[in-house]
């Protein structure tokens, strides 16, 4: 395939995302990508980690072309990736393609975009064991 030609990936069915929820793709390197769907039945990939803290989006409240991270609010736009001001930051967002109710993503795009940022280790496994 050629640079303009991506590669597409079949997913899942777009049914098999719940309306304003999102489920996630996982992948051998880097941190998942967060497949959402909105109540018009649009469809939109974003990597699953808040620009902000790390929360993981997918989790979130979808509304709109919007997600609410879980973890401090945050408005990411599930189109761009952006947070929204005040707030500052951007999320990768991955093409995504709806063929005959089949969620595509470009092979290439999932086993590179995001592949250096690891998921935040947070709660009990951060701490140090107590003597």
């Amino acid at each position: 395939m050629s640079a303009e030609q991506p590669a597409w990936l079949a997913i899942c069915s777009v049914d098999d995302i719940p309306v304003l929820g999102s489920r996630t793709v996982p992948r051998e390197r880097g941190v998942d990508v967060a497949i959402f769907r909105n109540a018009e039945n649009e469809v939109f990939a974003l990597l699953d980690r808040c620009p902000h803290k790390g929360g993981p989006l997918s989790q979130g409240i979808v509304f709109g072309q919007r997600v609410a991270c879980p973890l401090h609010n945050w408005t990411i736009g599930l189109d761009s990736g952006q947070a929204q001001a005040p707030d500052e930051g951007c999320t990768p967002r991955f093409a995504v393609r709806v063929i005959e109710g089949r969620v595509h993503l470009d092979a290439h795009e999932l086993a590179t975009l995001g592949t250096d940022l690891a998921r935040p280790i947070a709660g009990p496994a951060r701490r140090k064991p107590q003597p």
